[in-house]
């Protein structure tokens, strides 16, 4: 071997331990960034000496020539990857779910003292009243007064539910914005990928900021990620490109978001019904299959979709069965009271938005029907209607009373809302769980980097001690080697 062997060794040594020091000081640096991976240096023993060869020199066996920087990688775990997004595509599905369905808990606030319940057990209580009272005209504009906080209250939550479904709408055109920059600035890494691994090196801080950008995808939608070889010639442990599908049911078409080029997701409305109508990817309708989780279907199936040419979700039902409700109860109560007509503008899509006390009784309430006998009969008839059963074809319900029906409107709410609220808490610990795997992984530990550097400085410091050796070995023959006898 060449006499300077020891020192090549000794460098190729300090350079190894060197860029291993960089590299924790680059973790401790990024100790508390978000979405960063740690890295670490993967050494590499160098190739022995002599290789096998024809002319190989006579010595005992190959000696080591020390250690090289082979790569610098990150630490990640893609199966965890996947189980996180698969986590957070549900958690974000449910959490959408629970806050929609929430606020619409709170605009019918039942039961409570001004919820709607309780607005028509007033005004069911001032019938009672005018019946048992039937000469009394303060009793008479007391029920004239009730009817129209009645209505008040019913417009006010129509056109309340209409106001969050506006909010929910651009929050749906938002989601579609922002998957689309997100696919795109996915590609963009891509494309810079492709330019830097063919010459075998790892850019660990892309693989991070494509991967930060994938999993805030998969909270709006859910999505399966496909891993491609950027070039032939790339490191074998190179992430390499990304192509990104919509998960879908088993046998469904195959949604490519990002392949080589982004297809573009775009969504929009029917006006008639105020529902989504279509939702494309590329120009293909994916609406009547959208089936994943993630926040943008929980979005679409609060505020409402067309399916087979109806509306469907939670907020068109409630608002379908509040007007329904309406219509049959103005209905009813004006097939009785006839002469003049009490309720007006019900007739009007949407009932409950446009419901009112006519203005002939509003300007005399005197003109309430009371009694044809003399003693209430008419309007004990009329504050029965919320609790009996009226035949549609006298514009019922059917088989149920007004009572009835808004008490089980309000009951299949609670209900959605509750399993909503359930699978939101169940589906967050799933989704901590699997975070905290990922970063048991992945996160930096200070303490384990700080004895990683203190074992790098001494394995450098060891190096740079056998340079120093080696030197004075050269140093011995170089200038006291034959000096003897002169």
């Amino acid at each position: 071997m060449s006499t300077f062997h020891g020192l090549e060794m000794a460098k190729q040594s300090l350079f190894t331990q060197q860029s291993a020091l960089y590299t924790t000081g680059h973790n401790l640096a990024n100790a508390n960034t978000k979405g960063y991976s740690r890295q670490r240096v993967n050494f590499e023993t160098m190739s022995p000496y002599p290789s096998a060869s024809r002319n190989r020199p006579e010595i005992p066996g190959q000696m080591g020539t020390g250690v090289r920087a082979g790569s610098i990688e990150r630490v990640r775990n893609q199966f965890l990857d996947m189980q996180y997004r698969s986590e957070n595509s549900q958690s974000t599905y449910w959490g959408a779910k629970s806050n929609a369905l929430d606020r619409l808990e709170r605009l019918m606030n039942e039961p409570t003292d001004s919820g709607i319940s309780q607005t028509m057990e007033q005004f069911w209580q001032s019938l009672q009243d005018l019946a048992a009272n039937p000469e009394n005209s303060g009793a008479q504009s007391v029920v004239a007064e009730r009817a129209k906080a009645l209505t008040d209250t019913f417009n006010y939550t129509s056109n309340s539910i209409e106001a969050i479904r506006d909010d929910l709408e651009q929050e749906i055109k938002h989601n579609v914005d922002t998957v689309n920059t997100l696919v795109k600035s996915i590609h963009a890494i891509n494309e810079q990928i492709k330019q830097i691994e063919p010459h075998g090196y790892l850019p660990n801080d892309l693989y991070d900021k494509r991967d930060r950008l994938i999993d805030e995808l998969s909270g709006i939608v859910d999505i399966s990620v496909e891993r491609k070889e950027s070039y032939p010639g790339a490191s074998d442990i190179a992430d390499g490109i990304v192509e990104i599908s919509m998960v879908g049911q088993p046998g469904d078409p195959k949604v490519v978001l990002l392949d080589d080029t982004v297809h573009e997701m775009k969504v929009s409305f029917n006006g008639d019904q105020d529902a989504v109508d279509q939702l494309t990817v590329d120009g293909t309708d994916v609406l009547p299959s959208f089936t994943s989780n993630g926040q943008l279907r929980g979005l679409i199936e609060s505020y409402g979709y067309m399916k087979g040419g109806s509306v469907e979700g939670s907020y068109p039902k409630m608002h379908e069965d509040l007007n329904k409700m309406v219509k049959s109860m103005a209905t009813v109560f004006n097939n009785i009271h006839d002469t003049p007509p009490f309720f007006t503008g019900f007739g009007t899509d949407p009932a409950a938005g446009n419901i009112d006390v006519s203005d002939v009784i509003m300007d005399d309430p005197e003109n309430i029907m009371v009694s044809d006998t003399g003693y209430g009969d008419i309007a004990l008839e009329l504050s029965n209607i919320f609790s009996e059963v009226f035949p549609t074809a006298d514009g019922g319900l059917g088989d149920t009373s007004i009572n009835k029906f808004f008490e089980g409107m309000i009951g299949r709410l609670g209900v959605e809302a509750q399993e909503a609220n359930t699978m939101k808490d169940n589906t967050d610990i799933l989704k901590h769980q699997v975070e905290e795997q990922r970063m048991s992984v992945s996160a930096v530990s200070l303490d384990e980097e700080m004895s990683n550097m203190i074992k790098f400085q001494h394995a450098y410091n060891a190096a740079a001690r056998s340079m120093t050796a080696v030197d004075e070995m050269i140093d011995r023959i170089i200038n006291n080697m034959g000096l003897v006898g002169r």
